[in-house]
């Protein structure tokens, strides 16, 4: 509740003021709509903060992947996939895909070794926390395509209860927040909401999960980040 209602707060005011003038804040959809770039940066620090109060490490890994979806906003080219930003890395090119790659695995990692005891279950809780940042941008395809999957795959962790639904709670009110104005191609939310978004959603699955729900669930984030690997090669080629 907190998230939808400060996400709310936050577009408002950013769409009143425009930090930067208008031009900064508006682009062009697929359809030639003017749609605004308000939802990103304001569910990511709402959604940031709504989870940190039930688990501190939320407050490293959602803002850290909110950031770096910004940047990439921002900075971002045509190259697609993990194959076109590493191969421009081994070249010698820091793309801001890259950037934005390594930033929200470390990020992940970081919160995944403050989340969990052992050293296998930090690394599986890392691994879930940066997988379901990239899925949930790799499904932000046509507008609402994000914001609905984190609140179809949110759902079933509000009926488990205790800190791992709390934390759940806060993905899916930023989401729900942001959803109308998506649908209706009035906003987008960018790689920094879709980011922000997806690491938050992680975060409520670590909390959710033991050692072989995490495992599970880091094989399904890596194999959804393949797929959606040689589908932009596929792209690419066509």
């Amino acid at each position: 509740m907190r998230a939808a209602v400060f996400t709310g707060a936050g577009q408002a005011l950013l769409r009143a003021t425009a930090p930067g003038g208008r031009a900064r804040w508006e682009r062009t959809n697929h359809a030639g709509r003017t749609v605004g770039l308000y939802a990103g940066p304001a569910s990511a620090p709402a959604t940031a903060a709504a989870a940190a109060r039930v688990r501190p490490a939320a407050g490293l890994a959602v803002p850290a992947a909110g950031v770096c979806g910004a940047y990439d906003d921002v900075a971002g080219d045509d190259r697609r996939g993990f194959r076109a930003h590493l191969g421009a890395l081994r070249d010698g090119e820091v793309t801001s895909g890259a950037v934005k790659l390594f930033g929200i695995s470390v990020a992940g990692l970081a919160a995944g070794a403050v989340l969990k005891e052992r050293f296998a279950d930090r690394v599986l809780a890392g691994v879930v926390i940066a997988g379901a940042a990239h899925f949930v941008n790799l499904v932000d395809v046509r507008p609402g395509r994000a914001a609905g999957a984190v609140l179809a795959l949110g759902a079933p962790g509000l009926l488990r209860g205790g800190p791992g639904a709390e934390l759940t709670g806060a993905a899916l009110g930023g989401a729900a927040a942001v959803l109308p104005g998506d649908l209706g191609e009035r906003v987008m939310i960018g790689d920094a909401g879709a980011h922000a978004l997806g690491a938050a959603l992680g975060v409520a699955v670590v909390a959710c999960n033991r050692r072989a729900g995490l495992a599970a669930h880091a094989a399904a984030v890596v194999a959804a980040a393949v797929y959606g690997d040689r589908v932009s090669a596929w792209a690419r080629a066509l």
